[in-house]
């Protein structure tokens, strides 16, 4: 499945950087990696975004603003607030909490499916209720239930993997702090980004952007970029499908349950207050004003790491942990208007160390996109579209990976090392290329990793 265009991109990418060196020295016996971006214009005076793990707010709010978006994204639910009947967490930060409120974690979460008979990827049919009831349209597992309880002694809803879903995964939750720089990213960043790496690898590498909806602004469309597998191109998207599908709570943008036993709450859960905001609206502004993840600049500095960073540009691995993204100029209308790029995050300059597009480094979960679960029964048209995401995932983005103790998309790489050799397909060169690093190379990348 080739790129596709997107509806809704927002104005045409001016400026990107990929920083791939092969001067540095101990470098120079490498066989070249593609090394520039073509065609495409230098980047302009821009400022860099700030980052930090001091909570504060990146400037798209004030601070007493940020705080009290934190203090909701903290806070725990209860079944009074909507909680279940089917969740995973009780919070946002349950699961975004290290180091900071916003930040990853060591959650995972279940998902599963199988193949029919043609090959084509099938969601699981998941019975609870003692096989009276069959939850259909998910992949994802949940882990909790609000019920069996002194309300409802006698009904068990509690989700299982049947044994017919041969297909099981967990992956990660990730981290999102800086993620508003991540949204205010033009999609056209991200299709040239796809565009150059396949055409100056020869197609051994081809990033692939796929178009999602957008929940708050019918009709629209832009390239996925957060979740696993993109599938959600919004953070108020993002917000309203986790507090759905992790938290069992239903909101504006995804208003049905996933089911109704033990459910006492009348629909949608999540209630706008008296400035008109609702949680997702306070999750999604929360998550706009982080900053970016800081690099620990002491180790940064250290000569095994910029030898390191020298080499990690070396043997390929930036041309999918992309080095730097710049956002879209402040005024910028994203999600059908729905949504102006503020000047605390417009013409921003940062690091995440990822392309945010999806690759087949062998370790692809098998997964393809559950429409219904992501994007509600209006969508069910694009199923056939993700089938391109079945072994495929999002890079991940390396900012902030020193303060993960669990790597890849089901966190079973315990070292840095041990991740790396686990890359293959898209990946494979570059794995071929660490592995024939000495040893003392090998140790200054892993020391350069380390310092993001």
């Amino acid at each position: 499945m080739e790129t596709p265009d997107v509806a809704g991109g927002g104005p045409m990418m001016r400026y990107i950087s990929l920083f791939l060196t092969l001067a540095a020295a101990g470098c120079a016996r490498l066989a070249p990696v593609p090394s520039t971006v073509p065609d495409l214009p230098g980047l302009p005076e821009s400022q860099e975004a700030p980052a930090a793990f001091d909570s504060a707010s990146n400037g798209a709010v004030d601070d007493a603003t940020h705080q009290a978006d934190r203090t909701a994204f903290d806070a725990i639910e209860d079944i009074s607030d909507g909680l279940g009947p089917l969740h995973n967490a009780q919070s946002c930060r349950e699961c975004h909490q290290n180091p900071a409120s916003g930040g990853g974690s060591q959650v995972a979460e279940l998902r599963a499916g199988h193949r029919d008979q043609q090959g084509r990827f099938v969601n699981p049919s998941v019975p609870i209720a003692g096989g009276t009831v069959i939850i259909t349209g998910r992949t994802l597992i949940n882990d909790r239930a609000i019920c069996p309880s002194a309300a409802f002694p006698d009904q068990e809803i509690q989700e299982r993997v049947p044994s017919s879903e041969t297909i099981r995964t967990l992956r990660m939750s990730l981290g999102l702090l800086g993620d508003g720089f991540v949204e205010a990213v033009p999609d056209e960043t991200l299709l040239r980004i796809a565009a150059w790496q396949c055409r100056e690898t020869k197609g051994r590498i081809c990033g692939k952007a796929i178009s999602v909806p957008v929940l708050e602004a019918p009709g629209d469309y832009r390239v996925g970029r957060f979740g696993w597998k993109d599938q959600q191109a919004s953070l108020l998207s993002f917000a309203a499908d986790a507090y759905l599908n992790e938290m069992g709570i239903t909101n504006r943008l995804l208003p049905t349950e996933v089911t109704t036993i033990c459910d006492t709450v009348e629909d949608p859960e999540d209630k706008s207050g008296a400035d008109g905001l609702s949680d997702i609206d306070r999750f999604a502004r929360f998550v706009r004003a982080t900053k970016a993840p800081p690099r620990d600049e002491r180790l940064a500095a250290t000569a095994d790491a910029k030898k390191g960073s020298a080499l990690f540009d070396a043997i390929g691995c930036a041309i999918c942990h992309v080095r730097t993204l710049v956002t879209a100029p402040p005024g910028t209308s994203l999600h059908g208007g729905s949504y102006i790029v503020p000047p605390a995050l417009g013409n921003k300059v940062f690091h995440p160390f990822g392309d945010f597009l999806l690759h087949d480094v062998g370790t692809g979960d098998g997964i393809v996109i559950a429409v219904f679960e992501h994007h509600g029964p209006s969508f069910m048209h694009m199923q056939p579209l993700y089938e391109v995401t079945a072994p495929r995932l999002r890079t991940a983005p390396l900012w902030g990976g020193r303060t993960r103790s669990r790597l890849m998309h089901d966190g079973q790489s315990l070292t840095l090392r041990d991740a790396i050799l686990r890359h293959g397909r898209e990946a494979a060169d570059s794995q071929s290329r660490f592995t024939d690093l000495e040893e003392q190379e090998k140790e200054q990348l892993l020391a350069f990793l380390r310092s993001l």
